[in-house]
């Protein structure tokens, strides 16, 4: 027997005498908790909404670092989870809608639990992890175990399902009736109903995902966990008790509600998704009334969801497995609450594609910091491959990020890669394509016809420091400014198209 196995076998046996169990106690790999929430804007008490209450994302981000200036690399559910589990642009893959699975465009691809799980680690997903739905589907490769989903759109009163029947969301959501969606009825845009945690999806996940670090902890395997929380995400629909955290009328509302001057007219957008729910119109504008219930709901259900995530960051400390577990919390994308007049994601706004980013790596992260380096969701597949040890990830898809343990480590603002003054993002808009810069202070986006190339391109520029709200678009009136940024952006190879 060689030396390692000897050492290896004693420590076992001493974890086993005292009681102890050997996860957290000497495994050479930290395990990875991977927290993924639909619709997360940071907009919670951590990020400087001290109204919400968000206790326990709280908790979490004070225990790590939090990244303020963090963004999606696409607004919407199914490529923005692309980007973050396979590390690579929408841009570099070629997918920017809802139902094309990314295996179509790279059947080979390596995601980061395919990488975590050929580096020895068991990987488990629970929830929305990649995109269900709209004629996507899970990827069966990149877990140890089967995948367990939850339900998306997920009622319990009859009366928002105009008595039980399938309504358009959830077909959509469920691969159902695709193409005869809009004969279906509208489901309920929110559900307030006096019921257990378990009622509704985000608690059936917390709980399974309680079970998983249980056997885990029982076992000693070094795990890779993926839990995809689905609230705040439409319909608004959480148990009654955390609507009464929230006095509607005290509620804050978007203070500009108009376009950005300037603008092109298709750069935005109105109702499109909000109003596949009634009762909400086809068409703006909603009532003040309607406009309260919306935001009332949308912080309801991420009290909701942030009670489920208590319940997991609980049973792990209980489990004593946080010493040796790196936890990463992040949101797919933001979220427009009347903004611009906008409602839901879409868009290449600041509310739709700023997200939180928290990283508590055991050993590295520092509490209660904070980073004010530009990241993006692609850096997130390279920073847990060098927390963890494992190789960085090598495609065969473009990796387009880059690890951020050097951010982790050091000062929150400490320069350490010119990558880390801007993000990259995109959205295609009637024909065009918006890709777009984000640095600290200012964001371009340039928009290009995707088939027409006689079609003039046309550009946005905001100053954040200036114009917070993004109420003026300044591309005519800052060049200087304009060429800087198209310098970066034309750094960046072109956007390749989907097929």
């Amino acid at each position: 027997m060689s030396r390692c196995i000897e050492r290896s076998c004693l420590l076992l046996a001493i974890c086993f005498l005292i009681g102890q169990p050997p996860q957290s106690s000497w495994a050479a790999s930290p395990n990875v908790l991977l927290i993924l929430v639909d619709d997360l804007k940071p907009s919670f008490s951590a990020y400087g909404q001290p109204w919400v209450h968000s206790p326990n994302l709280d908790r979490l981000t004070n225990s790590g670092m939090a990244f303020d200036l963090a963004f999606c690399n696409q607004a919407v559910c199914a490529p923005s989870r692309n980007n973050l589990l396979l590390g690579s642009r929408s841009t570099s893959l070629g997918i920017y809608s809802l139902g094309k699975n990314f295996r179509r465009a790279v059947p080979d691809a390596i995601t980061m639990p395919q990488h975590f799980m050929a580096h020895g680690y068991q990987t488990a997903g629970i929830g929305k992890v990649f995109h269900v739905g709209h004629g996507n589907v899970n990827d069966e490769a990149s877990w140890s175990v089967p995948f367990q989903p939850d339900k998306v759109i997920d009622y319990v009163l009859p009366e928002s399902t105009d008595g039980g029947q399938l309504t358009r969301e959830e077909a959509y959501f469920s691969n159902q009736k695709l193409g005869q969606n809009h004969t279906l009825p509208r489901g309920a845009a929110w559900e307030e109903a006096d019921v257990a945690d378990e009622a509704y999806a985000d608690g059936r996940i917390a709980s399974e995902g309680i079970r998983r670090l249980q056997a885990y902890q029982e076992s000693g395997q070094t795990f890779f966990l993926a839990l995809g929380f689905t609230k705040p995400h439409l319909p608004f629909c959480a148990p009654k008790k955390f609507w009464d955290l929230y006095q509607r009328e005290q509620l804050p509302l978007a203070t500009y509600t108009q376009p950005p001057h300037g603008a092109p007219s298709y750069a935005g957008k109105t109702l499109g998704e909000l109003n596949q729910y009634k009762p909400i119109p086809q068409d703006p504008p909603l009532t003040e009334a309607t406009i309260r219930h919306l935001i009332h709901g949308y912080y309801a259900a991420l009290s909701y969801m942030d009670a489920q995530v208590g319940r997991v960051l609980d049973e792990l400390t209980r489990l004593s497995l946080d010493d040796n577990t790196i936890v990463v919390l992040w949101g797919d994308h933001g979220y427009h609450l009347g903004d611009h007049g906008s409602w839901t994601k879409h868009t290449n706004y600041e509310q739709a594609v700023r997200i939180p980013i928290v990283v508590r790596a055991p050993g590295v992260t520092a509490a209660g910091t904070r980073c004010n380096q530009v990241v993006e969701t692609v850096d997130i597949f390279p920073t847990l491959c060098e927390l963890t040890g494992l190789p960085a990830p090598g495609g065969p898809q473009t990796i387009d990020g880059d690890s951020m343990v050097p951010l982790l480590k050091q000062s929150a603002d400490a320069a350490v890669n010119e990558r880390f003054s801007y993000a990259y993002h995109c959205f295609p808009k009637n024909g065009f394509m918006g890709r777009a810069i984000r640095t600290s202070q200012y964001r371009l986006v340039e928009w290009k016809h995707m088939r027409d190339t006689n079609r003039p391109t046309e550009y946005e520029l905001y100053d954040y420091q200036a114009d917070p709200l993004e109420t003026r678009n300044l591309a005519a009136d800052n060049p200087k400014v304009l060429e800087q940024l198209l310098a970066i952006l034309n750094s960046q190879p072109e956007a390749i198209l989907e097929d």
